[in-house]
């Protein structure tokens, strides 16, 4: 019953992919053949989001609800970083999905998302197999 905040968070990020289309396999569709900008915006929209809230957490020094600080590395480039990336968008693309919409997808009734959810755990595990032998 300690974590029902947790489900609750889900659910209400669960209704907002739904009601912004996010999880509509024709949106995506349309942002990777550029026709709309709905899908662009959206994903605009998060990364200022995103920017705004590292700049909020560096400057106020904001630690996390347990009270721990938060660090935020700063991190190398990484040839890999594109190369996933590329597979990742080509996966989008494929099928329509990314793993945050995976979940909206299927509670939505979209069951032939489970697919690719089990795809993506695969891809996940594969990757932990190999993630010594990958160039990193």
């Amino acid at each position: 019953m300690r974590n029902i905040k947790y489900l609750f968070a889900g659910l209400l990020f669960g209704i907002v992919l739904v009601k912004s289309e996010v999880i509509s396999w024709f949106r995506i569709q349309e942002m990777f053949r550029l026709q709309s900008f709905h899908m662009y915006g959206i994903i605009g929209s998060a990364i200022v989001v995103g920017i705004i809230s590292v700049m909020i957490i560096k400057r106020f020094n904001i630690k996390t609800l347990s009270g721990e600080a938060i660090v935020i590395p700063n991190k190398k480039f990484n040839w890999g970083n594109v190369y996933g990336g590329l597979i990742f968008g080509l996966g989008w693309a494929i099928t329509g999905a990314c793993p945050g919409p995976l979940f909206a997808q299927i509670g939505s009734g979209f069951l032939v998302t489970s697919v690719t959810l089990l795809s993506a755990i695969l891809g996940t595990w594969v990757y932990g197999l190999l993630r010594e032998k990958l160039p990193h």
